[in-house]
């Protein structure tokens, strides 16, 4: 009898031994494992322009984390969980990107996603208006493949810009969604935070995905410098969606302006609200793109918008300095080849820029690898002649000759790669091996160049980010030719939605009401 109570005895002991060790094991475990990932750009399919795998600039691994700051080694968000990076790309807008550099960044983001299986969540950091040849629906397809991976399982947040566009089925293989509520996007690492703590929380909470998933398409297509939230009714319209957010039963809510200068059925606004509260999710996202619907006939452009010819004018008559003068029709911000030389050449012809006294004009820029070859061989101070621009697009002016005396250069940017500054009379005009926008006062004076103090500055935008708009004495918007022409009308769709707003300005009110989205993998 003793035998068999020692034995019992052992076995008890050996068993509180495995059952302590297992705890702790649970405790090591008990950190959700998520993965991230995703590739950013805006696409024109208006433009020539193509996109190839270097300009993303793609972070590998624990290099990720370097593209967002709030998973520095030791923030708060970083203990919350056991993170395995696989690919984070961001290209400036630009063209369709090539198939083959997507293939190439899919294998990649699969293979490491694979690596490290299985996941509890994904964080998907991604815009939303990526064009690829041969592929409609991108991000829609990136997630599709990206869940034949990781599975049905795992829970995945997305944050996409509001610019971004959300397709049924972009909507259906993701669980929580949201978007920047400012534009410009002075929230945009904030939203992407959201995004992540939103999908903590299920994921700690043990509430894994929402119950709901509300998606509304809204027939509206405008661009981006006629929705701006920092005037109305951009800004009311926007402010109504944190509050809807913070409403019991709602985990986020969202409204998506969508991307104007793509030609898919995709591209159209969406509002989309997820929670758990069928009700409410229902009542906020209707109300949100009800709300969208009635202002649709007041949005107008940020800033005063002139055609070339008035918008210069304007300019050289003004005495604000910096006079800014957006070319907005080669934006590569929003997609624009960068390289259209139809500005500058015009700008090129004016004598007030070019007599002893006159106006100075900085511009913000053109391509041209030929002149930097010439400009890098011979140095500052001397002349330099080679033809700059169009080699992209030439749609609406050819390659410049450009002849002028090299100001500085300077090596090294991550996009530009090289940038020169050719003085050509009282024009200071910034040559790049690589297109580039160009964003704030640094990007100016790391040149040699003093923004505040010219009397024109023109840069390749449309809307102005938050430091040139502080910068600004004066500011127009100028109506020029480009792979994003603001006249929408003169594009040429083909195949997005119709009735759209405004190409269609007597349509009649669409159905707003609530398309209900599948929890993913309920129907699989």
């Amino acid at each position: 009898m003793r035998s068999i109570l020692k034995i019992v005895g052992i076995g008890f002991l050996i068993s509180v031994v495995l059952l302590g060790c297992g705890g702790n094991a649970d405790k090591k475990q008990a950190l959700p494992r998520i993965a991230i990932t995703g590739l950013a750009i805006e696409s024109s399919t208006f433009s020539p322009a193509t996109t190839t795998e270097d300009a993303f600039h793609a972070y590998y691994g624990d290099e990720v984390f370097k593209y967002f700051p709030f998973l520095k080694a030791d923030s708060a968000l970083r203990k919350q969980a056991d993170y395995f990076p696989a690919v984070k790309g961001h290209a400036i807008p630009g063209g369709i990107v090539t198939r083959e550099a997507y293939e190439s960044l899919m294998s990649k983001t699969l293979d490491r996603l694979r690596n490290n299986l299985p996941y509890d969540g994904l964080f998907f950091d991604i815009h939303g208006a990526m064009s690829v040849e041969g592929l409609d629906d991108p991000e829609g397809d990136m997630i599709a493949r990206i869940r034949e991976v990781i599975g049905f399982d795992c829970v995945i947040s997305t944050c996409m810009d509001l610019h971004g566009n959300v397709s049924e089925r972009l909507a259906e293989n993701t669980d929580l969604m949201t978007c920047y509520r400012l534009a410009p996007h002075e929230d945009a690492f904030e939203s992407k935070k959201r995004a992540l703590v939103n999908l903590i929380d299920r994921l700690e909470s043990g509430k894994g995905k929402p119950k709901y998933k509300a998606w509304i398409p809204v027939p509206i297509l405008l661009p981006g410098e006629k929705t701006s939230t920092r005037i109305e009714p951009g800004k009311s319209l926007y402010a109504k969606v944190a509050p809807e957010a913070a409403k019991e039963g709602v985990i986020d809510a969202a409204i998506w302006v969508g991307y104007a200068w793509a030609d898919e059925p995709r591209n159209h606004a969406v509002v989309m609200v997820t929670g758990d509260d069928q009700v409410q999710v229902q009542t906020s996202a209707e109300m949100l793109a009800q709300s969208f619907w009635d202002v649709r006939n007041e949005f107008e452009f940020v800033a005063p918008t002139l055609p070339y010819e008035e918008a210069i004018k304007k300019a050289l008559n003004s005495d604000k300095k910096p006079f800014i003068l957006s070319d907005m029709g080669d934006n590569p911000t929003a997609g624009g080849a960068g390289d259209v030389t139809w500005t500058l050449t015009e700008l090129l012809k004016i004598k007030e820029l070019k007599r002893k006294g006159g106006k100075s004009l900085i511009y913000a820029s053109i391509p041209g690898p030929k002149l930097i070859t010439q400009a890098m061989e011979l140095g500052v101070g001397k002349t330099v002649k080679a033809y700059v621009g169009a080699e992209v697009d030439d749609r609406f002016a050819k390659p410049i000759l450009l002849e002028g005396v090299v100001k500085a250069i300077h090596k090294g940017d991550r996009n530009a790669e090289v940038e020169v500054v050719v003085q050509v009379g009282n024009i200071s005009v910034i040559v790049t091996k690589k297109r580039k926008p160009y964003h704030n006062e640094h990007d100016f004076t790391q040149l040699g160049l003093e923004p505040r103090k010219a009397d024109i500055v023109v840069v390749k935008i449309g809307y102005l980010v938050p430091d040139l708009y502080n910068m600004r004495g004066d500011w127009v918007m100028a109506l020029t030719p480009g792979g994003v022409d603001q006249n929408l009308e003169r594009l040429g769709y083909k195949r997005i939605k119709r009735p759209m707003f405004p190409l269609d300005k007597d349509m009649t009110t669409p159905d707003l009401s609530v398309r209900w989205i599948p929890i993913s993998g309920s129907e699989r």
